[in-house]
């Protein structure tokens, strides 16, 4: 399923795969790198589910949110 970007979505490149998580591996932890918009060239921490490789550029409706960094036990 592919869904469009809206008007207010921010374009973001990812620049590195972290980890995988969840329970089958499903979701992605990622780093990415805002191009545009208030937070532009601000690198974040998201959780993306499905698969990503860097490079990618996705849109996210909001950079403020950050995801919390998944430790080894």
């Amino acid at each position: 399923m592919f869904l469009m970007a809206g008007p207010d979505s921010i374009p973001v490149e990812v620049v590195e795969v972290v980890v995988k998580t969840g329970i089958h591996g499903e979701v992605y932890q990622v780093m990415c790198k805002v191009l545009d918009g208030k937070d532009k060239g601000r690198v974040i921490r998201r959780n993306v589910k499905g698969p990503v490789k860097k490079g990618d550029v996705m849109m996210l409706l909001e950079t403020e949110r950050e995801a919390k960094e998944i430790k080894a036990k």
